[in-house]
């Protein structure tokens, strides 16, 4: 069982960074690949980054390439999203979620998740 709780959202202007943290409890974190979500209003969850358990790979979708860096810190039991150059188009709400199995893309893929934590990006 891994409990996930994200912090860190906020009210911000186009071009500013922002870093969302995802706080994580349970004995597995560590050894559990961690991903980050997002859901804009009327829209559908999706993939925003991948990092594997030991914080070694990373893969990030392709819109934040070169703006978003997912990281973790396993000593802190916690998994990180810096996001830098922000755009009112990545205004949504951001979840972690801890990976079980299938494409990393697909929500169905994680088996546990955060209450998620809103991002908005003024103009």
């Amino acid at each position: 069982q891994v409990q996930l709780a994200e912090s860190g959202g906020g009210l911000v202007q186009a071009g500013d960074s922002l870093r969302l943290s995802c706080a994580a409890s349970g004995r597995t974190f560590s050894s559990t690949a961690m991903g980050w979500f997002r859901q804009a209003p009327g829209k559908d969850r999706e993939f925003v980054a991948l990092i594997n358990w030991s914080g070694g790979a990373t893969t990030v979708e392709d819109s934040v390439k070169g703006r978003f860096t997912i990281s973790r810190d396993n000593a802190k039991n916690t998994g990180y999203l810096q996001m830098n150059r922000v755009k009112p188009e990545d205004t949504a709400i951001y979840y972690c979620a801890a990976y079980r199995d299938g494409h990393y893309t697909h929500p169905g893929s994680y088996a546990f998740w955060g209450q998620g934590t809103q991002v908005t990006v003024s103009s």
